[in-house]
């Protein structure tokens, strides 16, 4: 059986064990209805041109875990940021892990999505945010709409200043053959509130996993999110990863996006503007080798006027690695005083590593500024020989530089231990020691 038509009838049992009389029964079965009449996307779409899942679907995944797994603490310390407090909600094989998540919080409303889509005290918040800004269009959000049951809601409180990081992390253990998880996470951030937020999805072992993640953002006015995303799996797992964003008057919403790991990775980050004066900022590190895939596709929609949006994406390409980078601006009429910049900027270094690179402006307003730039070639040739000629070896030299290049994304990490962290996978994914604990 394909994987498109296990979808369909695996939703059947799904919808057997839900309440069919839900207010979302309607929003499950339209969004079905979507996946059944466009399928998995392929590369006759224009958005999926450099992207091929065909190898991934051959896989028979398992779509509902046979059993709940656990983990120990000890086993995966490494993947938290252990060196501070934070906030925690954990899922194994995407089942929620009260041991391994810490959720005692002050004012905060964080729970899981289970809770929220189906307890009366949440109605208010699910029917104004839930699947409001998530394509009704895209296939692969559709699927994950249809599916919704498991993930993390956050609600920040006006006001709220939250005083630990917030860490979502999704763990896969292996025990089925291979696996394929849907989680959906809601996050909504109230007027004046700040919080800063951390997802990672990992595989523990090296059977076949697909995660289909859906995660929407709202931020009211004036709030503050800065939101990271680590990216660092085994090289049998594949993610794609649909974020939307709506920012309302004078919010500042920043997405960083590190990819270091895994098979195939593909990044839909939505940005929409819905009142004056909001700043978006879209940065990202890619840094893969092997065969390994890893395909961005931004949109940022400019709707209103006086706001601004940064993009700045650094990619470094090994062996047989590929590269995806398509970002688009959108500036419709109204949205007069725009101010936005996009940066690519790629560097090849193996010989067969490929990049595809379109940046994309739509303008429609006639005062603006707006800005692109793509690079694609290899390590400055000329600063090599300087730094070998000063004695630094050719390995340190060359990472080095690659390293230096990544910086303007990495400096502008607000979590130190986090910065130190993707410090550390930087240099350890480069080869060398550059006095960093590793």
């Amino acid at each position: 059986m394909e994987l498109k038509e296990k979808m369909l009838a695996s939703f059947m049992a799904f919808e057997e064990k839900i309440d069919i009389q839900s207010e979302l029964h309607e929003v499950r079965s339209n969004a079905i209805k979507n996946f059944e009449n466009k399928g998995f996307p392929t590369k006759k779409e224009e958005a999926w041109k450099y992207t091929s899942l065909n190898a991934i679907l051959k896989n028979d995944f398992s779509v509902f875990p046979k059993k709940e797994n656990t983990i120990e603490f000890k086993d995966v310390k490494k993947y938290f940021l252990h060196e501070i407090d934070t906030y925690k909600v954990v899922f194994i094989d995407g089942i929620f892990s009260s041991f391994l998540s810490s959720t005692t919080h002050d004012g905060l409303d964080v729970c899981l999505m289970s809770s929220a889509l189906t307890k009366p005290k949440y109605k208010m918040a699910i029917d104004s945010y839930f699947n409001q800004i998530a394509s009704k269009e895209e296939s692969l959000t559709s699927l994950n709409t249809a599916f919704s049951l498991e993930g993390a809601y956050i609600n920040i409180p006006k006001s709220k200043v939250v005083e630990k990081p917030i860490e979502i992390i999704y763990f896969s253990t292996g025990t089925e053959a291979a696996l394929m998880v849907q989680p959906r996470n809601l996050v909504i951030v109230g007027e004046n509130a700040h919080v800063q937020i951390v997802e990672r999805h990992q595989s523990l072992n090296s059977n076949p996993v697909l995660t289909n993640s859906v995660t929407e953002i709202f931020a009211q006015k004036r709030a503050i999110v800065d939101y990271y995303k680590i990216q660092n799996d085994v090289q049998t797992a594949n993610l794609i990863d649909n974020t939307y964003i709506a920012q309302k008057q004078e919010s500042r919403v920043a997405v960083h996006t590190f990819s270091f790991g895994g098979n195939i990775t593909r990044n839909n980050l939505n940005f929409y503007h819905q009142g004056e004066r909001i700043d978006s900022t879209l940065k990202g590190v890619t840094l893969i080798g092997d065969k390994q895939h890893v395909d961005h596709y931004t949109l940022v929609q400019h709707a209103t006027p006086n706001c601004e949006s940064h993009q700045n994406y650094k990619t470094i390409l090994n062996e047989s690695a590929t590269g995806v980078f398509n970002g688009k601006i959108f500036v419709e009429k109204e949205a007069q005083k725009t101010d936005a910049f996009q940066q690519n900027n790629n560097i090849l270094i193996g010989d067969k590593a490929t990049i595809n690179a379109k940046p994309q402006l739509e303008i429609f307003a006639d005062d603006i500024k707006c800005s692109h730039g793509c690079t694609i070639g290899q390590l400055d040739e000329s600063a090599m020989f300087y730094m070998q000629q000063r004695g630094i070896p050719k390995k340190e030299a060359k990472a080095l530089l690659m390293y230096a290049f990544t910086s303007e994304v990495t400096n502008s990490i607000k979590i130190p231990e986090l910065k130190a962290k993707i410090a550390r996978i930087i240099a350890d994914k480069l080869g060398v020691n550059m006095g960093f604990d590793l």
